[in-house]
């Protein structure tokens, strides 16, 4: 079965680049597209709507007020040329916040959550370019040479100020000048979850979780407030309780 995407912007370009980034994904379908969130609301009463990608400034009504006045809502991955609403955002439990212009490769790491989320099986793959989900290693710039780091060798990835460590099972340290959010892009969302803004953990490496935190390796890690929803249903995918 196909998820049923709404799209609502009041621009024509980002209207149209999401819709070309939806039918270039075989599992989702496009059900509508609008110019406003008041066009929005007769689609959301009248079709079932599961993924709704969702511009944030609007004229007359924004997309937050839409979400707000939704009984209901759709999952929602909020669309939008400004950063200052994220937090706002993932307080109302969207599930992602794309900053335009959107890349596709930011655009399947978003609609991957969306699966892992919702207990989705399927694998998606891009019809001109191969995913990232694919790729067994990357590659990290550390000390004026470009490292090679095995996935399945990561246990987790912090975020210091200016920089990231990405702590390996052998006890090795990979130090890069980069940010977090640009490597958890480049890594498959089936096997890693960023759990708080400053780490992302490797999910077959944990040993135990609980609401407030992760243990991996001799490491106890902390879950953030505003990730705990999505991690929380994430891990519980595999537990029996």
């Amino acid at each position: 079965m196909k998820v049923k995407c709404l799209i609502v912007d009041d621009e024509d370009l980002a209207l149209d680049v999401i819709e070309e980034y939806i039918n270039r994904i075989d599992y989702l379908q496009l059900e509508g597209k609008c110019k406003s969130a008041v066009e929005a609301l007769s689609i959301l009463n009248s079709k079932q709507i599961d993924l709704l990608f969702l511009d944030i400034q609007m004229p007359g009504l924004t997309g937050i007020q839409l979400l707000r006045n939704l009984s209901n809502p759709p999952t929602v991955i909020f669309t939008t040329a400004y950063s200052d609403f994220a937090l706002e955002g993932f307080e109302l439990e969207a599930l992602d916040y794309l900053i335009k212009p959107i890349p596709f490769e930011r655009f399947i790491n978003a609609v991957n959550r969306y699966f892992k989320l919702k207990k989705h099986q399927y694998h998606i793959a891009e019809k001109q370019e191969s995913t990232l989900s694919e790729q067994p290693f990357i590659f990290v710039k550390s000390e004026k040479r470009m490292v090679k780091v095995f996935l399945h060798e990561i246990l987790y990835i912090e975020s210091h100020r200016n920089y990231v460590s990405i702590y390996l099972e052998n006890g090795n340290e990979v130090v890069t000048l980069n940010t977090i959010s640009n490597i958890e892009e480049k890594l498959p969302e089936m096997n890693f979850l960023r759990i708080h803004r400053s780490f992302i953990v490797a999910i077959n490496k944990l040993s135990s979780y609980s609401s407030a935190n992760i243990e991996i390796g001799n490491k106890q890690l902390p879950i953030g407030r505003n990730y705990k929803n999505m991690v929380m249903d994430v891990l519980d995918q595999n537990s029996i309780k």
